[in-house]
This record gives C-alpha cells, structure tokens and sequence, in this order.
C-alpha cells in the first residue's frame, strides 16, 4: 500500500465555456496527444446540441453527466479466501470521471457519423434519461444493489 496519497492536479477550465467537466472531457478524447483536435470534436459535439435541442448546450452537458454519474458501485474485498463484491458509495470526482468515461465510450460503440456527431447524440440521449451511458449506470447500481447483503464489509 503507498505511504501516502500522491497531491490531486489542478485542472484548468476550458477556454470556451470556462468549465473543468469540459476541460476533463477533453483530455479523454485525446488520443496520440493530438489535442486541438480533440478539442474540436468535443466543441463541435456541444455546437450541434445547442442546434438539435435548441438549449444551452452546458446545460444538456451537465445535466447529460448529472444524470449517468453513479451514485453507488461494487469494489471488491477479499476476506478469508472469498472475494465479495461490496457496495460503496461514489465520491463527487469519481462519479464525474465514470460519467464522461462511460458517455465516451458509449458514443464510441455508436455506429455511422463523425465522432462529434456520435457524442452529441450520446450527451442528448443521456440527458433525456435514454442511451447506453445510461444503462451502464443502472446496471452498476442493480450490482450494488444486489450486494447488499455485503455492505457490512465497508472498506
């Protein structure tokens, strides 16, 4: 185990919306270090939500992350020789990074369109309550609900 937790990085805020949710979507587009493009993808993905629901575009953003951010998962334990799966519940930062990660990767898995099309349809879709972000945080709250004969094993 380390001797000590390393210091968390400051994030500064995107030069458009002035927002560190944006900012940090950003650095999990990147691939290959090509930033400027990857934030062109994702500014060009908020500009066609603001043509598509005819809304604030950082208001469908957050309420899209408000909305698939988990509020309980499982994280394994292992006592005795068994391993349970414990439910836990989901610190403000790691509910933010699940949200943009499992949106990313549901807009990955979508088929046809430009990138910046594929997460404007994922970020709209999760903020109506629909898509496959959102389903991967109901099936990560069925886990730990279905554990929670385990709970008293808090780590």
């Amino acid at each position: 185990m380390r001797r000590a937790k390393p210091e968390r990085r400051e994030i500064l805020p995107d030069i458009r919306y002035n927002n560190i949710n944006i900012q940090t979507m950003v650095q999990h587009v990147l691939k290959r270090g090509k930033k400027s493009t990857a934030l062109r993808l994702v500014y060009d993905a908020l500009d066609i939500v603001q043509e598509r629901t005819q809304k604030n575009a950082m208001e469908v953003f957050d309420t899209a992350l408000k909305n698939v951010g988990p509020s309980m998962e499982v994280k394994p334990r292992r006592v005795g020789g068994a391993t349970y799966q414990v439910p836990m519940e989901v610190s403000t930062d790691r509910r933010t990074t699940l949200a943009i990660r499992w949106v990313l990767s549901a807009a990955r898995e979508r088929s046809g369109q430009s990138f910046s099309e594929k997460l404007a349809a994922e970020l709209i879709d999760a903020a109506n309550e629909t898509g496959s972000a959102i389903r991967k945080r109901d099936e990560t709250h069925k886990m730990a609900e279905a554990n929670r004969a385990f709970s008293h094993y808090r780590i």
